[in-house]
């Protein structure tokens, strides 16, 4: 079987190579990226299993040679080419998943689902960790209720570093410089309504190690999902919240236009924001954990659902606690989307899930043999009443 991972040279894409190739699905994992050097480098760290590819996924042609045969097709690469990529899967027919469209690709995405169906080809979007865990969390505490009347999905992150440097991108910029600035959109009695970024601030009390943490609303995927997926159910409420060390600057910067795709004019050269700033940061090697950094963190993400069954109110919590990979020189996050992925790409190639068209994860992923493999990589999940929390973190 043979798995490709565009974007395979990324802070996600790289975790969800390694963790195929060092699977037991896959013969072949190809670590696809423009730059060819990160490519290369992320197939090293794989081990034989895996190759490189440089790869455009502007290059429609290129692309849909690249794919052609896989087993399963895991997309990391900026949420803005999710439509391409999927165009080409689609002409492949190639199964596709990728770790979220910011909510609005996302709905684009979904659009495309009777150009899927009719190729008898399955497309995931936003399965990775937040969305992609939180969404299969969701549904599977929501599975023995009658009801369910709100959905909130908080996620909150400390970091334990000692000794790190003062800021470090461990996530893609990019998207959170749009999630600190577009509108956040939520799903409130019965429709979506929008508010400015970040407000809705409330502190809210994580699991060990995380604890008390301010929360912002921001956008985020899961309430383009959800939703519909839980109409049935009568879901009238439907919302997102984040926050941990580093939001706040983030927001400054995406204030500052730092984030803005608009060109800009500097000594007769035409450059846009966001180019600008990745650009730096690459130069400042703020992208990724610095060599010689034991970096340590730790994320929870913590969904609330409230509803009813057999005629009573019912308050539960499904929790999800995402550790860093510390051998891998990697953190919660890049860990956490990367494994997600590829968990998803080898019950996709192993038929255990079987669904064709764009279907979000909440509906395709059986949460059973999700949560067992994410407990295999040390990624715990539980659904309890909010007195009983997750028990204190495995001591390494």
């Amino acid at each position: 079987m043979r798995a490709v991972v565009l974007g395979g040279g990324g802070l996600t894409g790289r975790c969800a190579v390694r963790d195929l190739a060092t699977g037991g699905t896959f013969d072949t994992v190809v670590a696809a990226d423009v730059d060819r050097g990160l490519a290369e480098s992320a197939a090293r760290a794989a081990g034989a299993r895996a190759q490189a590819a440089a790869i455009d996924v502007r290059d429609r042609s290129a692309l849909v040679r690249l794919v052609q045969g896989a087993d399963a097709v895991v997309n990391a690469v900026q949420y803005g080419f999710n439509l391409a990529v999927m165009e080409a899967t689609l002409e492949a027919r190639v199964p596709y998943l990728d770790f979220g469209g910011l909510f609005h690709m996302t709905r684009r995405q979904l659009a495309m689902d009777p150009q899927f169906r009719a190729a008898g080809v399955l497309a995931i979007p936003g399965l990775g960790q937040v969305p992609g865990v939180s969404n299969v969390l969701a549904m599977d505490a929501a599975r023995d209720l009658d009801r369910v009347d709100s959905i909130v999905i908080r996620d909150g992150w400390r970091d334990l570093t000692v000794g790190g440097p003062e800021i470090m991108f461990t996530w893609s910029p990019s998207t959170f410089l749009d999630e600190m600035v577009l509108p956040a959109t939520i799903f409130e009695g019965g429709e979506y309504r929008e508010y400015p970024p970040m407000t809705g601030a409330e502190e809210f009390e994580f699991a060990p190690p995380v604890g008390k943490t301010r929360v912002y609303r921001t956008l985020h995927s899961e309430p383009a999902t959800l939703p519909d997926s839980l109409r049935a159910k009568g879901l009238r409420h439907c919302e997102w919240k984040e926050g941990g060390p580093g939001i706040e600057v983030l927001r400054t910067m995406a204030l500052l236009g730092l984030g803005s795709d608009r060109p800009l004019d500097v000594r007769g050269q035409s450059v846009t924001p966001k180019e600008f700033t990745l650009a730096l940061l690459k130069r400042e090697r703020l992208l990724g954990v610095p060599e010689g950094v034991d970096a340590v963190d730790a994320e929870v993400c913590d969904i609330e659902l409230r509803g009813s069954r057999a005629g009573a109110p019912v308050v539960r919590h499904a929790i999800a606690r995402f550790p860093a990979r510390r051998d891998w020189h990697v953190v919660a996050t890049e860990y956490a989307v990367g494994v997600a992925g590829a968990i998803g790409a080898e019950l996709i190639a192993t038929g255990q899930i079987h669904e064709v068209g764009v279907v979000p994860p909440e509906r395709c992923v059986s949460a059973a043999p999700f949560r067992a493999a994410l407990r295999k990589r040390g990624i715990e999940t539980a659904i309890v009443p909010p007195e009983n929390p997750l028990p204190p973190p495995r001591k390494e």
